[in-house]
């Protein structure tokens, strides 16, 4: 194992919204920690409401100076791991519990770590690039436990995508059993949709008839070739097919649309999970809720054990061809903050449907 006690980090910081700055920062290495170079990140829509000022002033001021980029995979270049060499290519886990921090046990941590609430909760934990210097830095110190090495069967590419889709996996697993015979409905023909939509169908096995994907653009919409497929302002709600599940990916202002649309079309008993992130408060139709019997539940982050499910997931071919779709047809090359910035700059000015993937050059 190595014996270096700190690492210089080139670090790219957004310093407010717009503007980056560069930073050589020690970061210290502890024992059971690694170094990971980034090598591939993709943007997510929380790093651009960061980037373009769309949060609240107050979690700008807050937060900001910090590192961007929660999404993404790296190469081991030091380790003070028994288990993790050099050379290795590893998942990064950008929710890092307090635990883990601390160096305690979970129980002597946080309600939520030491209860059934989960460490995606952590009153004492760390997120990547959201008030923690995120994946945009040369050098990154992670704990061991929090990455996790990709298998040869997947790509880099298609790795780059298992912090999103751990998300998905957090908020749904609790259903597995309920997927067995479950009529299930997605809102939301994004990318949380999309992956979503695709963990529904290759991992927990709901097949195309019991899958309804719902969105607003038919070219998105089309992608999902994996499930049934409609047009939010062409389905009658009230008198089209019934559903047990329904899962919000849509956030901003259609979350209230949505959310809506979903209770019209529930089950009595049913269930609808919350994934979408607003800004803004929502309303729904708590008259039907109540009278239905439904149940509301809210999700939000990963944890460490959700990453192993959706990587041996992804070794499977079709369901890689399916994630291959959300996939630029070019990564973007990062060698400066200039680079970066402009990646940034283009992300929000043209929303494409694919995500933006960076290939980081230090």
């Amino acid at each position: 194992m190595d014996t270096l006690t700190t690492v210089q980090s080139r670090t790219y910081r957004l310093v407010q919204p717009g503007i980056m700055e560069e930073f050589l920062i020690d970061r210290v290495v502890r024992e059971n920690e690694v170094v990971i170079e980034p090598t591939l990140s993709s943007i997510c829509h929380a790093d651009l409401r960061y980037y373009t000022g769309k949060r609240r002033p107050e979690a700008l001021k807050k937060k900001l100076p910090m590192a961007l980029l929660h999404e993404g995979v790296g190469t081991i270049v030091a380790s003070k791991a028994p288990d993790l060499k050099p050379g290795q290519r590893v998942l990064i886990v950008p929710n890092i519990p307090g635990y883990l921090l601390d160096g305690v046990e979970p129980e002597d941590c946080c309600p939520a770590c030491s209860g059934e609430l989960g460490e995606n909760y952590c009153q004492r934990g760390r997120f990547l690039g959201s008030g923690y210097d995120g994946i945009a830095q040369s050098r990154l110190v992670m704990p061991a436990k929090s990455v996790l090495p990709i298998p040869d069967e997947v790509p880099d590419n298609i790795a780059v995508l298992a912090e999103l889709i751990s998300v998905s996996y957090q908020a749904i697993k609790h259903l597995k059993d309920s997927f067995k015979t479950a009529k299930v409905a997605v809102f939301g023909d994004g990318p949380v949709g999309y992956l979503t939509s695709s963990l529904i169908h290759y991992l927990f096995r709901v097949e195309t008839e019991r899958l309804l994907a719902f969105g607003a653009i038919a070219e998105k919409l089309n992608e999902f070739q994996f499930a049934k497929r409609a047009l939010v302002q062409d389905y009658d709600f009230d008198n089209g097919e019934k559903v047990d599940i329904a899962i919000e990916c849509t956030g901003g202002h259609f979350s209230s649309s949505a959310v809506n649309q979903a209770i019209q079309m529930m089950n009595p008993g049913g269930r609808i999970i919350l994934m979408g992130v607003t800004e803004e408060l929502v309303s729904i139709n708590t008259r039907d809720v109540l009278e239905k019997g439904l149940i509301l539940v809210g999700s939000s982050r990963s944890t460490i054990p959700d990453y192993p499910p959706v990587v041996e997931a992804m070794k499977n071919p079709q369901y890689q061809k399916a994630l291959k779709r959300l996939l630029p047809t070019q990564v973007i090359g990062i060698h400066s903050i200039e680079d970066l910035k402009q990646s940034f700059d283009e992300t929000a000015e043209h929303r494409d449907w694919k995500k933006t993937v960076l290939d980081f050059h230090w």
